[in-house]
């Protein structure tokens, strides 16, 4: 049998969605995309939507509006994708280190002051696998050091914080909408805000600066004249992605529902084995599940997390490693002074994480054969 990591999932209702898009001859932003800004603010609760070409733009865009400077510093957590940093690095900013919890892997919030100084504007929380972070404490440490919160939310759609919807609780929330997310359209991203000045602004710099509703200048209302008012970016999505967002939106819960069944399974089957070591949400908080990951006890097991995954992938069982730490990657190294034995705990979780295939249409037989498999290498390799 064959698992891959991930498989979107993709019915009749995205095709017609994307042929409609197609038929009526806009393919580029249009409509559809503002109609999918609308149902997904709806869907938020938030006052705002931005939808944009990928969560990394997203990020990007946030960080503008709250004018990050050359030489300010953003805290963000160790263990991440490089994007969360990277985004930090376009405006010559320092992206300020923090370690994850072990059991959550998300940001500590505990160790988050010791590394603020009078050059640090913004915190970046990662809402991990789709794990709600800290957020009480994380907005009371930015209130009182005056500094803005970005909420990383590529894996938090749907997921709620103390029974509210991730999308309105920090001062911007960036998602992603990349082929492996929860609501997937091949590539793309949405910003949301209650600040109607920043929504504005994002607007315009998604594309190349030109004045407020760029996009119409094509259709009959529009005009050929425009202005720029601001050195922006080619950053706009379009209405092809947008109409797999439209159609995706209609069965996210189902998704989420269905991704929730598969973890619920896995829990099940693996919570009685000292060789594996469950992901914990904390009790307060509903995560979406974009990701299941799985921590090995290599106390106990004869094999390393390596040698795990490769005996998977030739069983056939797509995985993953969610995250390599940013201090790990050759461009971090060199430009910076990190050093691992600083971020003790993110070392712990990259040696030992493995992250199982978890979507939507994953057939039971698929989920009984990767627990059947991940039993078998830890029965057989036991010390």
């Amino acid at each position: 049998m064959q698992i891959p990591f991930h498989r979107p999932y993709i019915t009749e209702e995205e095709i017609n969605e994307v042929v409609d898009s197609l038929k009526n001859g806009w393919i580029t932003m249009g409509k559809k995309t503002i109609e999918f800004e609308n149902r997904f603010k709806d869907y938020t609760g938030s006052k705002n939507a931005v939808a944009v070409n990928s969560g990394t733009a997203a990020l990007h865009l946030a960080l503008r509006v709250i004018e990050l400077k050359e030489g300010d510093e953003v805290i963000v957590p160790s263990t991440t994708f490089v994007a969360t940093a990277e985004v930090v690095n376009y405006f010559n900013a320092k992206p300020v280190l923090v370690d994850i919890e072990p059991d959550t892997h998300l940001i500590d919030v505990n160790k988050i002051e010791e590394k603020i100084t009078d050059k640090t504007k913004a915190i970046i929380p990662v809402h991990f696998s789709g794990q709600p972070a800290d957020m009480d404490e994380i907005l009371e440490i930015a209130k009182k050091y005056n500094l803005y919160v970005i909420e990383d939310a590529a894996h938090a759609l749907p997921a709620w914080y103390k029974e509210e919807k991730i999308g309105t609780i920090g001062d911007i929330t960036a998602f992603s909408f990349y082929a492996t997310k929860t609501l997937a359209t091949g590539e793309g991203g949405m910003a949301t805000t209650e600040n109607d000045e920043w929504a504005d602004r994002m607007r315009v710099l998604r594309l190349h600066g030109i004045s407020k509703d760029a996009w119409k200048r094509y259709s009959k209302e529009g005009s050929w004249e425009y202005d720029v008012i601001e050195n922006g970016y080619k950053y706009n999505t379009t209405d092809i992605n947008s109409a797999l967002g439209l159609a995706q939106l209609k069965k996210l819960e189902w998704m989420w529902q269905e991704r929730i069944k598969i973890a619920e399974k896995y829990n099940k089957a693996f919570k009685d084995y000292e060789e594996l070591i469950l992901y914990r949400v904390k009790d307060d908080r509903v995560s979406s599940w974009h990701l299941y990951p799985l921590k090995l006890n290599l106390e106990a097991l004869k094999i390393d997390r390596n040698q795990f995954i490769e005996e998977l992938k030739r069983r056939g069982i797509g995985t993953s490693v969610h995250f390599i730490p940013l201090y790990r990657f050759s461009y971090y190294k060199k430009h910076f002074d990190y050093k691992p034995e600083n971020f003790p705990n993110s070392e712990w979780v990259f040696e030992r994480v493995v992250s199982l295939p978890i979507f939507p249409g994953m057939k039971d037989k698929e989920i009984e054969y990767v627990i059947e498999n991940i039993l078998d290498l830890v029965k057989k390799n036991r010390r």
